[in-house]
């Protein structure tokens, strides 16, 4: 046989060269099978990484979860107490509610202590807590890796470190602008309640004498009154004597007007009511009464603005007397004649008979000067008392119009009076009360700044480092083509991740855990049901914002019976309204945290640490050759454990306490430790720990998994 026998054969087939390559086939084959069950069970160890450096900066989003709760009561309690300086600032300007004023700072001054006590605890607490947080996050990584291990022949060993590995104190803080507000309403709120007082007891006379004045002009419609009297007598159209409803609507110009148009239609229409001489002179003394009003009513005048009010109602006379003090009694209007003996007789009006011829004028003091004698005529009978009659009928009873407008001109001296004893008390007042809420808006800009605020482990990332140890291998499979191994060799894997917001939440966290804090103050009444109702409107400025806190104050402004005489109440409502609009809160990032894997680069380089920097010097040297060390995650493991175990007796730790000083309210904030670490997952960190130790170093592979 020769070679060209072995290696060809002209029917087709060659046995020795089919066998080899059939041989080769098969080996290659079941090589290739073997590299892809190998690298699949390696690198298996990747994904167990991944979770256990979520689930430990899952920790990290739980804690700050916490610390925004925290941070929100303190700043809902902060508003909450300044707010009820800011209220009762505002009820001590109404008398009916200055008790309640005074109610409410008393209970502001509880709100804030109970705050700063709560403060002070929840720092404490979270401090401690931060402490043992790496050992937390360690121990869920290491939980959630174990867990991947069963049910399998080999086993997981997680460490997850936190970059940074320490955090930053967390320090309750101080407002200075608070304690300057408490010190200026403690000594100023007895002298603004007196103020108020005074000013109130002023105001309500003014009013009193304004709804007098007002019934008198037309609110006693269709009684007798100024309006009904000139409709009546003198036939006023609506356009010249308007009715009003409202003493609100109505001013003191109206009466004035109305008596102007009133007396000018008298004198306009006026004509004797029969034909007798005497019913002339009458009809003749009624008319220079008219011109004389329409004079002196055009000298009257009402001023009313926002510094004061003045007013001047001209007052006619009511009897003789009162005559001999006006014009009319001096004024040389009336005719004067003379008969054959020289004796001179005065005259109502020339229209009289025996006033002719006349030779000259007179006034009606002459008839009461000795240096005159004068007789009485006899037609016309004119005398001083008949020309203090003309008025003195219609200002002496009610269906005059004089009488009501006399009663106008008497409140109207009334009412000026009491504005003007008001004035001083009420500017006092204001100037009280302004220094008061500047002083509350000074504090609430400077709560804004008393909050809580964490970076505590874990707050640039975690870095998680998984290895399984020697352990049986899966899916082996018998073959004389590749020898196979039933075990598999140490493998290592390095995974990171940090926290972000989680903007696809429709609701916030925090928001939904405060509203478990709010309570309508049904079973309280008086401040304490205001200040309890205010303070849900404060739980939602932490994720609301301005809006919030607007909405708190106004609500509780309303609950408050703040009309009153002097109008302080609402002018007080109304600054601290305007206030609150500046202090220009700003809504909190309240969207829940979540953990996300990163490159473990970027979480190294945010921290420079001794840690990371080691770490990346290793990674960089294990990038470049196959090689790994644990040494960094050893040198932290030690000092992790011992910081965590004096902090972890119990399933939940309570970081503080809210104690409300009203109604006897107390809410706690609890951390409940997951259950890797109540059930002896401080046994696996140790475990792992112990693993990477006796490791250090002994890592080697041709390829490297990161």
């Amino acid at each position: 046989m020769t070679i060209d026998d072995l290696i060809r054969d002209e029917r087709g087939f060659t046995t020795a060269g089919m066998a080899i390559s059939l041989l080769l086939a098969l080996s290659l084959l079941f090589s290739t099978a073997q590299v892809y069950r190998v690298n699949a069970q390696a690198s298996e160890i990747q994904e167990v990484a991944d979770a256990a450096a979520l689930a430990a900066e899952n920790e990290v989003a739980e804690f700050m979860l916490a610390v925004r709760l925290c941070d929100s009561v303190v700043l809902s309690m902060s508003l909450l107490g300044i707010s009820c300086y800011g209220l009762g600032v505002v009820a001590l300007c109404v008398p009916p509610t200055a008790e309640v004023g005074a109610k409410l700072i008393e209970i502001g001054a509880k709100v804030l202590k109970a705050r700063d006590t709560f403060s002070e605890r929840a720092a404490q607490g979270l401090n401690q807590l931060q402490k043992a947080l790496p050992f937390l996050a360690a121990a869920q990584g290491a939980a959630v890796a174990a867990a991947n291990g069963q049910g399998r022949p080999y086993s997981y060993f997680a460490m997850g470190v936190l970059v940074p590995s320490k955090g930053k104190p967390i320090v309750s803080k101080a407002n200075a602008k608070e304690e300057d507000m408490q010190t200026a309403v403690d000594e100023k709120q007895d002298d603004l309640a007196e103020a108020a007082a005074k000013a109130e007891e002023s105001s309500k006379e003014a009013n009193a004498a304004k709804q007098r004045a007002f019934e008198r002009d037309c609110g006693d419609n269709p009684r007798y009154c100024m309006y009904e009297r000139a409709a009546h007598l003198a036939g006023l159209g609506a356009s010249s004597n308007p009715l009003y409803q409202s003493v609100d609507a109505w001013s003191f110009a109206v009466p004035l007007e109305r008596a102007r148009a009133y007396y000018r239609a008298r004198w306009a229409s006026e004509a004797p009511e029969g034909p007798s001489v005497e019913d002339g002179a009458r009809s003749a003394l009624r008319e220079r009464f008219y011109a004389y009003a329409c004079d002196e009513l055009a000298r009257g005048y009402v001023r009313e603005n926002a510094e004061g009010f003045s007013a001047f109602f001209p007052r006619f006379p009511r009897n003789t007397n009162q005559m001999k003090e006006t014009s009319l009694y001096t004024e040389v209007v009336y005719p004067v004649s003379s008969d054959e003996e020289d004796r001179w007789t005065m005259h109502a009006w020339e229209g009289c008979p025996d006033a002719y011829p006349a030779i000259g004028y007179g006034s009606a003091s002459m008839l009461d000067d000795d240096d005159y004698e004068f007789e009485t005529c006899p037609s016309c009978h004119f005398k001083v008392s008949l020309l203090g009659s003309v008025a003195a009928a219609s200002t002496s009873i009610d269906n005059g119009f004089e009488y009501h407008y006399d009663a106008v001109a008497r409140a109207a001296e009334d009412y000026e009076k009491a504005i003007k004893e008001a004035k001083p008390h009420k500017k006092a007042a204001q100037a009280d009360a302004k220094n008061l809420l500047d002083k509350a808006f000074e504090a609430l800009k400077g709560a804004a700044a008393q909050r809580i605020t964490a970076e505590p482990p874990g707050s640039s990332g975690c870095i998680a480092l998984v290895v399984s140890p020697q352990g049986s291998s899966t899916g082996v499979f018998e073959s004389t083509f590749v020898s196979t191994k039933t075990t598999l060799g140490t493998r290592a894997a390095l995974s990171a991740a940090t926290l972000i917001e989680d903007t696809s939440e429709e609701a916030s966290v925090v928001g939904n855990l405060l509203d478990s804090f709010k309570g309508d103050g049904s079973i309280l009444t008086g401040a304490g049901r205001l200040v309890l109702q205010c303070w849900s409107g404060m739980l939602s400025v932490y994720s609301s914002g301005q809006r919030a806190l607007l909405d708190g104050v106004k609500n509780a402004l309303n609950s408050l019976p703040l009309v009153g005489s002097s109008g302080l109440g609402t002018w007080a409502a109304d600054a601290l309204s305007d206030r609150i609009k500046d202090v220009g809160l700003e809504p909190a990032r309240d969207e829940p945290l979540k953990p996300v894997l990163v490159n473990s680069d970027a979480v190294a380089e945010a921290d420079g640490s001794e840690f990371a920097v080691r770490f990346q010097t290793v990674k960089r040297t294990v990038c470049s050759f196959p090689a790994t060390s644990t040494d960094p995650f050893v040198a932290l493991a030690d000092r992790i454990q011992r910081e965590a175990f004096d902090r972890l007796g119990t399933g939940k730790i309570e970081i503080a306490r809210i104690e409300f000083p009203v109604g006897g309210l107390s809410f706690p904030i609890t951390v409940t430790l997951p259950p890797s670490v109540t059930e002896g997952a401080q046994g696996l960190v140790e475990r792992a720990t112990d693993l990477l130790r006796s490791l250090n170093g002994s890592l080697s592979g041709l390829r490297a998994w990161s």
